[in-house]
């Protein structure tokens, strides 16, 4: 039994209905250890039958056997498999792969092998030293001359041990030095027990082998035995085996490095969409960062602030019209109607809420008159110090005890004293205010206290108190001055801030005689509002830089597409040595995510520069970090990357894949 038979073979093309004939009913044997030529004119189907021998056509009528064993020609992997496992090919055209050294030509064959790296490598220089290329190991193919571009073909189709070498034309494109050499490596071949099949029309070619098939017009017309076969030893062969997914990154990767300053421009332009999505994503950070410190800085947020539950048309309309009536500003909460103000009983309640570590009555003294060696000014609010307030409002000196005061530096102190406004701290001095007493009268509260520290918070609005005085003082002197000390507003501590929510809605849900009470806010939920705000802004900058994105998309996938055009000899030839589908799609898609991985890293390294030079510049506003990448931010540039990557090599690889491999290595 022959070791390759081929049994009626048709085969035909067809122009519209109109059938051309190319193979004629052909049946033939070979063995190992032939060296056959199959000799013929141009045109008379050599390279048809060559490429149904080696698995490349799947189209024609008739049987092909292999070792006894029939070929599955419907069926691609199986075909991929023997391609891998026992063709080998040398072209007329060399069809090296440019951007790749010999030495990797080469290694493409066996990666396809059970050979570990090493012994890859060691194979690999071992064949090039055999074909008189070792020194060129490490040239590209562009720097190599025909007859060694010719060697470096031969030395790549032997790589994996393959039983069938099929060539085509090996010497159509060499001197008579280098044909020399080459049949004589052919016939090198064949007396290692493998079986050589040449296509050429040149007879002396021909006479150099042990047999001559001639074909002629579709069919075989002579079978000529030169000389008896060699010798066929039984030689363990290596073993093939499914390309691995590193070795497509591999090869994506060096022809990304070969093509450089292209994929460097595609990069670029990728990765400006991608810095300013991940640049204002640390904007929006800085920003609720920045709003969330200045406001802790104010207000402690591990308070609530509590108020009377009153429907809103109710608030404190009386209070403002005695107050317009007399002419005066109210001087507490609870002075014109006890339903806006807290009875120790309510008080009581809200101690004993879970988590409620303080309960502190707040008062507010509007219009107070300060006096001190002759120089006066006027404080706007006035505010007793409870557990909402933060030593960071106290800007020199230090938060006020019984007795004690916090003054506002521009407001007040500079008033008292221009130049020497920080000598105020440990002086005493003299507070008055109006305000209506418990019998609607007007009387004037009046007390000392002594200066403890100066805040510099003010603002013009008035809508922070940046004054205020120590202790029970203010109640005190309200007290002496029969003025009501009942609270219409609460300062509620809370043990840990994450129960601060919790306590909000729980005081919220208090309820007397079936009556909501308590009015509960707290400063995080101002954060919160104030940062979906911010986030929301952020987002929609980040979401128009991300219009680039799509500018981004379109330019890899026409990189892509022109590099599967420009490829097209490539993918026969990786379909020829026995790659996959999956494996031409894999190549083009690493190829695609490399691009893809690169604009990310080189976005992330612009928008950390970017963040700097940023934050340098808004120093003179305030010593705050307004840009913050975070991790996040990274982590979702990266994988906006890899899925547009993804999205734009999806059709090209697909196209990659399904190109027939005959058609490929006749491609230009």
């Amino acid at each position: 039994m022959s070791y390759l038979e081929l049994r009626d073979i048709h085969k035909s093309y067809y122009l519209g209905k109109e059938e051309f004939p190319v193979l004629k009913g052909i049946d033939l044997d070979f063995n190992l250890g032939e060296f056959v030529s199959i000799l013929g004119e141009s045109g008379g189907g050599k390279s048809t039958l060559m490429n149904i021998i080696g698995g490349l056509d799947r189209e024609f009528q008739g049987s092909v056997s292999v070792d006894g064993h029939k070929l599955d020609h419907k069926n691609e992997k199986a075909l991929d498999t023997y391609r891998r496992d026992t063709v080998g090919y040398i072209y007329q055209a060399y069809n090296l792969i440019s951007h790749l050294r010999v030495i990797d030509n080469v290694l493409i064959s066996l990666d396809m092998t059970t050979l570990n790296k090493e012994q890859r490598e060691k194979r690999a220089l071992d064949l090039l030293k055999r074909v008189g290329l070792g020194e060129q190991a490490h040239k590209y193919p562009s720097q190599l001359s025909g007859g060694q571009k010719q060697r470096v073909a031969i030395a790549r189709a032997l790589a994996s041990d393959p039983k069938i070498v099929i060539a085509d034309e090996p010497t159509g494109a060499l001197d008579a030095q280098n044909t020399e050499e080459v049949l004589q490596l052919l016939n090198e071949i064949a007396e290692e027990g493998r079986l050589v099949i040449t296509v050429t029309h040149s007879q002396s070619v021909a006479d150099a082998g042990t047999r001559i098939v001639h074909m002629e017009n579709g069919k075989i017309d002579h079978d000529e035995h030169l000389r008896d076969p060699y010798e066929v030893a039984n030689v363990e062969r290596l073993e093939s085996r499914l390309l691995p997914a590193s070795v497509a990154y591999k090869t994506a990767f060096k022809h990304f490095k070969f093509n450089f300053w292209r994929n460097f421009l595609i990069v670029l332009g990728t990765s400006i969409g991608l810095f300013a999505v991940i640049l204002f994503s640390g904007l929006g950070n800085g920003i609720s960062g920045y709003i969330n410190k200045q406001v802790n800085d104010m207000v402690n947020p591990q308070v609530i602030t509590v108020s009377r539950y009153q429907k809103k048309s109710q608030g404190s309309q009386q209070q403002a019209a005695a107050a317009q009536q007399t002419g005066a500003t109210t001087a507490t909460s609870g002075t014109a109607s006890t339903k806006t103000s807290f009875s120790n009983k309510q008080i009581k309640r809200l101690e004993q809420v879970a988590h409620v570590k303080q309960v502190d009555k707040v008062y507010t003294a509007s219009s107070v008159a300060t006096k001190y060696n002759g120089h006066s000014a006027t404080i706007s609010s006035l505010t007793n110090w409870t557990a909402s307030d933060t030593s960071n409002t106290v800007k020199y000196g230090s938060k006020p005890g019984k007795g004690e005061v916090v003054i506002d530096r521009d407001s007040v102190a500079k008033k008292i004293s221009s130049k020497h406004w920080k000598s105020l701290i440990g002086k005493t001095i003299k507070l008055s205010y109006k305000t209506l007493n418990k019998d609607n009268k007007m009387v004037t509260v009046t007390f000392k206290a002594k200066v403890s520290g100066i805040s510099a918070t003010s603002n013009s609005a008035g809508m922070v108190s940046d004054n205020y005085v120590g202790g029970a003082t203010l109640a005190t002197a309200m007290k002496n001055a029969n003025v009501d000390t009942t609270a219409s507003s609460l300062a509620v501590k809370i043990d840990h801030l994450d129960n601060v929510k919790a306590v909000t809605k729980k005081i919220n849900q208090l309820k007397t005689s079936q009556k909501r009470v308590y009015s509960a806010t707290s400063v995080q939920s101002m954060i919160s509002t104030i940062q979906t705000y911010v986030k929301l802004a952020t987002d929609v900058l980040a979401a128009i830089a991300s219009i680039s994105l799509v500018v981004s998309a379109l330019m890899i996938i026409v990189t892509m597409y022109m590099s599967v055009s420009s490829r097209t000899k490539e993918i026969g030839i990786l379909r020829a040595l026995g790659q996959s589908k999956r494996d031409i799609r894999r190549l083009f898609i690493s190829e695609s995510l490399i691009i893809g991985v690169a604009s990310a890293i080189l976005a992330t390294a612009i928008a950390f520069i970017g963040q700097a030079v940023t934050n340098q510049l808004l120093s003179s506003v305030d010593n705050y970090a307004f840009v913050q990448i975070s991790l996040t931010n990274v982590v979702t540039t990266f994988v906006i990357a890899v899925v547009i990557a993804l999205l734009a090599a999806f059709l090209p690889a697909r196209r990659a894949a399904k190109l027939n491999p005959i058609d490929a290595l006749a491609a230009d």
